[in-house]
């Protein structure tokens, strides 16, 4: 049933959210309930994914200690500050699909005795294994982030990734330990998130849920808790709308797991072209947006069945791989899934962590996929030394003060736009520790500004306002080497506080974030 939004606006009125008046055209209305708010926003929900998989790992994070590019410890120096900007909080690894041929002890010990590998997922291209272990849960102490280990069931055994287990959290006399001793590392490495397997239904294993989740019980009882490290053991979940695969998974496994994963890309179609990352018409870009916000009911759904057997949601939803899937850029080596980043990929990011931010009571861990160089990334670099940050970096920093901030509901009224008759925004709000409240605003609509009106009654805030916009002048825009500042961040100051009214004048496809600090804090 298609419903107007004068009967959005007259329902909210009824229920007491919102003035039974409507704005005018192009005008929308946002309130905020700070007294209704009792969730937190996890941090993890930021979290980034790197898989050996292109110029992700090689030539992305890791150039080597004897590299020409500047690098700390072998890690490229520009990338790795970059990614320190960001506050990343969680970071998984080796795979994807990758993990599932993934051995572990052929990445530990001198790097020039390392045996390699075909990565015959990506390309057939030879994996020299000098990133391995030691180089990823040292570059993630570096970051400040947590480890996400993906673990391989596909190909590998439950002995293989139980002594993975003991080799980086066992500080005893075992034989893992010492080994890892003899490599260089005295003490154990915290570890919280262990992945049993990727996508188990697809690349790592084509196998039924009914096969895969009397697996994962095998793999639960050997992986064990080692000197205070505890394990969170996620089991391999869904693709987008297999409901089935969460249900048998649920009922078969249950609380033997403490997270769930799912996986849902934002693709205009998987047989033949998906579509260029930069070249699309405005057809293109509605069609984009009505597939992203898509998310929100397979989040549901698949929260619903958990709910039905997990009523107090102690097992976390993981959407560990999300993003845009677009052709790889022409000239690029065929299966390394480079792709370049426009302004319509930064509205793929806020729309998702909008959608994310209201389901926190389940979906405790989000992944992009991926960090650098790879699909839907937040870095580009090329091979002469050159990085760039992509819009959806920039929008991942402009989120970033939503981490760990109590997620504040909120009552959004406004047009639609597009073909799909999508919404022409969407908002989210939170308060951080020291009581200020930040709000991020997408203006989804390619072509017409929005005139924004926020009630400030109940928000305990000052009357300084600062903020953040991101928009370009076309929704193809992206940053290129040469032009590395196309698409950037900008200070915002088109927002007016009148009679307890704060007024925002948003440009066409633009994306937002303001702070509103605390009273108290603002008054001293």
């Amino acid at each position: 049933m298609k419903i107007s939004r004068l009967k959005v606006t007259v329902f909210l009125a009824v229920i007491g959210l919102l003035p039974a008046s409507l704005p005018a055209q192009n005008r929308a209305t946002i309130r905020i309930y700070p007294e209704l708010a009792k969730d937190t926003i996890p941090k993890e929900i930021y979290g980034q994914f790197a898989e050996h998989l292109g110029t992700c790992i090689y030539g992305g994070l890791w150039v080597g200690e004897n590299s020409t590019v500047p690098n700390i410890n072998g890690y490229r120096a520009d990338v790795f500050n970059a990614l320190k900007e960001l506050n990343i909080p969680v970071l998984r690894w080796p795979g994807g699909c990758f993990a599932d041929e993934y051995h572990w002890m052929d990445g530990i010990g001198p790097k020039d005795q390392r045996p390699k590998m075909v990565n015959n997922n990506w390309g057939g291209t030879v994996e020299d294994n000098s990133f391995g272990t030691h180089e990823f849960l040292n570059l993630c102490e570096l970051l400040g982030c947590e480890p996400y280990i993906s673990g391989n069931a596909g190909s590998g055994t439950v002995e293989e990734l139980a002594k993975w287990v003991e080799y980086m959290t066992s500080d005893g006399d075992s034989p893992m330990a010492n080994l890892r001793r003899r490599n260089g590392h005295d003490r154990a490495w915290n570890v919280k998130y262990l992945g049993v397997g990727n996508e188990s239904w697809g690349c790592g294993g084509d196998m039924r849920p009914e096969y895969y989740a009397d697996i994962y019980r095998r793999y639960a009882v050997y992986c064990r808790n080692y000197d205070g490290n505890r394990l969170y053991k996620v089991a391999s979940g869904a693709s987008d709308y297999d409901y089935n695969w969460t249900d048998v998974l649920m009922k078969n496994i249950g609380r033997r797991m403490q997270g769930l994963s799912l996986h849902y890309y934002t693709v205009k179609g998987w047989n033949g072209s998906k579509g260029a990352a930069t070249v699309f018409d405005k057809d293109d870009y509605y069609q984009t947006i009505g597939k992203c916000l898509e998310i929100e009911e397979v989040i549901k759904k698949h929260c619903d069945i958990m709910d039905r057997y997990d009523r107090d949601r102690h097992i976390g939803l993981l959407v560990d791989e999300w993003g845009t899937w677009w052709d790889e850029e022409p000239g690029t080596v065929r299966g390394h899934l480079y792709q370049q980043n426009a302004l319509r990929d930064a509205f793929v990011a806020s729309l998702t962590f909008d959608i994310f931010h209201r389901y926190v009571s389940r979906v405790k861990m989000a992944n992009i996929a991926q960090i650098v160089n790879v699909l839907q990334s937040m870095i580009l670099t090329n091979d002469r030394g050159e990085m760039l940050l992509t819009p959806t970096y920039h929008v991942f920093n402009m989120y970033k003060v939503h981490q760990d901030a109590l997620c504040l509901p909120l009552a959004l009224v406004c047009d639609k736009t597009g073909a799909r008759e999508i919404p022409a925004l969407s908002a989210t709000a939170s308060k951080d520790r020291n009581g200020s409240i930040h709000l991020s605003i997408s203006n989804i609509d390619a072509d017409n500004p929005q005139t924004v009106s926020i009630d400030m009654a109940g928000l305990k805030t000052g009357k300084a306002v600062t903020g953040t916009i991101l928009t370009s002048a076309r929704l193809t825009d992206h940053n290129t080497f040469e032009n590395p500042q196309t698409v950037a961040p900008a200070t915002f100051r088109d927002v007016k506080i009148t009679n307890g009214i704060m007024e925002i004048k948003m440009p066409a496809k633009s994306i937002v974030t303001l702070e509103l600090k605390n009273r108290v804090n603002y008054e001293l």
